[in-house]
């Protein structure tokens, strides 16, 4: 499984990798591709996906009957790293460097000495308009160099990072002035002045590993959710719900975009399916009622030399299962009911699943959840996996739990809901 994980993690430097490599899966289970702009046709039986600017996905699957209500999974592909400006190039006499810009929240120090690859995607001009076509050096083609500590003695010293001076990645020396664009358009294959514009990163190309029960690799927050919802998805059993696989573009960034959670995109999927198979408003609001969501996104093990961090009666470890998070001030959704229904997938799979909360006085961040709630309203719990270092270059986590986490969600994909009255549900 980890073997699998970590071939996903290297087909997905950037949010349009990793959406193009979810939809390949699909194709190759069956799956349809729908476009936005047209009308969609439905049947029972059949499987379908609609992306949403190649950086979201939202895929399900059509029943052969009535169901009862959606089944969804919400993961995010975008991880912190460093946007190059389309104006790519401060070159000098001796060095050219790439003009980039923080995305997200990331540990800077992480980044420093590490050689670095360019993905992303390009637009070319086309005889009626444009296309896109993605890019991926895959092989190193920079590095962001330290400072040596013979002129920064206080480099140990809480170290703070200027992303506009210290983080600059160094491409070439001087005499290459002007051979970026010639390498994005080798990756691309095409002519560098079809090239209109760019959204380009760089991205830690290292392979992921697996050592001493534990794994590390780039971006595990958040594609190893991501690859583990889409494993549970493809394999699940048929049930009397409808299963919805939801993969989001710039949770690091607030969600805020035509393509993040907080965007129509959930909302106009969820509406045009029922639309799509006959259903009335009323009808579609009452399968909405019998609905339930997981927030997938990875959760903060114990660190083994700063155990202190963690509330101690909330604290999670990595192998001992997947974490249920909570918080009073709704920033992660679960609350009794939408724990419990999940404690009980949990339990049916025979996997382990541990509680987490933040320190009362360090308060956490958001995730997808909450956000997406604002567009449509379900029962929804946050889980995610216990990792060390989010938001490193370079991040670990449990070599057990990647298993643990598809067996429950291909139990969750395998089940429906139905409330009987609010706060009475039945799981069948």
């Amino acid at each position: 499984m980890n073997k699998k994980l970590f071939d996903f993690i290297a087909k997905s430097p950037t949010p349009f990798h990793a959406v193009a490599n979810v939809c390949e899966t699909l194709e190759n289970q069956g799956y349809t591709k729908l476009c936005e702009s047209n009308k969609w046709a439905l049947e029972a039986g059949k499987g379908y996906y609609v992306t949403r600017n190649g950086s979201s996905v939202i895929a399900f699957r059509i029943p052969e009957d009535d169901f009862s209500g959606f089944m969804l999974t919400a993961s995010h592909c975008d991880s912190p790293c460093f946007k190059i400006k389309e104006n790519a190039e401060l070159a000098d006499k001796y060095y050219v460097r790439l003009s980039t810009e923080k995305y997200g929240g990331m540990l800077c120090s992480t980044w420093l000495d590490r050689p670095l690859a360019v993905a992303g995607r390009v637009t070319l001009r086309t005889e009626n308009g444009i296309s896109v076509r993605l890019v991926d050096t895959k092989e190193p083609c920079a590095i962001i160099p330290n400072v040596a500590i013979h002129m920064n003695r206080n480099a140990n010293d809480n170290m703070s990072y200027n992303p506009a001076v210290d983080m600059l990645p160094l491409f070439a020396a001087g005499e290459a002035k002007g051979s970026f664009k010639t390498l994005v358009a080798k990756a691309a294959g095409c002519e560098e002045k079809d090239i209109l514009t760019t959204d380009l990163i760089v991205y830690n190309p290292q392979y992921g590993t697996e050592w001493n029960g534990y794994i590390s690799a780039p971006r595990l927050d958040d594609l190893q959710c991501a690859f583990g919802a889409l494993e549970a998805f493809v394999s699940a059993e048929k049930s009397a719900s409808l299963p919805v696989y939801c993969l989001f573009d710039n949770e690091e960034v607030g969600s805020q975009t035509k393509q993040g959670a907080a965007s129509t995109f959930i909302a106009a999927v969820l509406e045009r399916i029922s639309e799509g198979l006959g259903l009335s408003s009323a009808e579609h609001y009452a399968k909405v009622a019998n609905s339930f969501m997981l927030s997938c996104d990875n959760a903060h093990a114990v660190h083994p030399n700063h155990p202190e961090y963690q509330d101690r009666n909330h604290a999670v470890y990595m192998n001992e299962g997947i974490v249920i998070k909570y918080n009073a001030n709704q920033r992660y959704t679960s609350d009794a009911v939408s724990a419990a229904i999940f404690a009980l997938v949990c339990e049916e799979a025979g996997v382990p699943f541990q509680r987490y909360a933040n320190r009362a006085d360090m308060p956490g961040g958001s995730t997808l959840g909450n956000i997406a709630n604002t567009q449509v309203s379900l029962n929804t719990v946050d889980i995610g996996l216990p990792q060390l270092a989010m938001h490193s270059s370079y991040e670990t986590a449990g070599a057990k739990d990647t298993e643990y986490y598809v067996k429950a969600l291909t139990v969750f994909y395998g089940k429906s809901l139905v409330m009987e009255n609010d706060g009475e549900y039945k799981l069948r």
